[in-house]
């Protein structure tokens, strides 16, 4: 062990102690906890899912790792409503969705008329589906189930992919 000389504050000669006084500690703001790794804040989610449990889940989990969920929606109608108000980076939807419509034709309205891309989050991703999905070009496909972990990083590829 080395010791270190430090003046202490007293008119005293030098004192001889093997720690010194205080220990720095890293603090990191909530932006800084992934080492400079982290999104931009102009990035800015939606989710589709009808599950609210499920959508509730990605929305805390996407939060928590420093994501801003802009927006979530259950159906197509209000995905394409939300997408006209909201400035959206791009969406995490699901194939199944409430209403008429589903995940794939929602991707391609949404790719079309507004040029968001999605990463599909599904147990739906038979060749068929994701036939007819390519023209919405998919940022990605991941199966469920899934965990967030998996999510967080698919989104976090997606981002260095569009940057």
């Amino acid at each position: 062990m080395t010791t270190r000389q430090y003046a202490m504050p007293s008119s005293g000669p030098a004192v001889r102690s093997p720690t010194p006084p205080f220990r720095p500690r890293l603090v990191f703001s909530r932006d800084d906890a992934s080492a400079g790794g982290g999104p931009s804040p102009a990035v800015r989610i939606m989710i589709v899912e009808d599950d609210y449990l499920v959508a509730s889940q990605m929305s805390d989990s996407l939060a928590d790792a420093g994501f801003e969920v802009a927006a979530v929606a259950t159906s197509c109608e209000e995905a394409i409503g939300l997408a006209r108000r909201e400035k959206i980076s791009f969406a995490i939807m699901d194939v199944r969705l409430a209403g008429k419509r589903d995940g794939v034709d929602c991707a391609l309205e949404l790719f079309t008329a507004h040029g968001i891309r999605c990463i599909f989050a599904t147990a739906h991703a038979d060749p068929h589906i994701k036939a007819r999905a390519e023209p919405a070009k998919p940022l990605g496909w991941v199966q469920k189930p899934y965990s967030m972990a998996s999510l967080i990083a698919n989104v976090r590829k997606t981002l260095n992919a569009l940057e």
